[in-house]
């Protein structure tokens, strides 16, 4: 989080685009390990990923949209994310 701090700038307006992903490749059925989720928050003006949250098993995005959000300083900026996080 400091790296993404200290290269990326935040001006009033920045879009801040807030989306869960399933990652499948990382599932292994035969080893009982499920598909890897994440919430990510994506600044289209500085075109990085600033920060990630893991969904816990037996959760979703509403529970970890608020977590992620809580560690990034996202004040005047332009904050979006699909119809799950409403």
């Amino acid at each position: 989080m400091d790296w993404v701090s200290a290269v990326s700038d935040f001006t009033k307006g920045d879009e801040v685009a807030i989306d869960g992903k399933t990652l499948r490749c990382f599932a292994d059925r035969g080893k009982g390990k499920s598909a890897l989720h994440l919430v990510s928050a994506w600044s289209s003006a500085n075109r990085l990923v600033l920060g990630q949250s893991k969904i816990e098993s037996h959760s979703n995005e509403i529970t970890a949209i608020p977590e992620l959000l809580r560690t990034l300083d996202v004040s005047g900026c332009i904050v979006t994310m699909d119809a799950i996080g409403c």
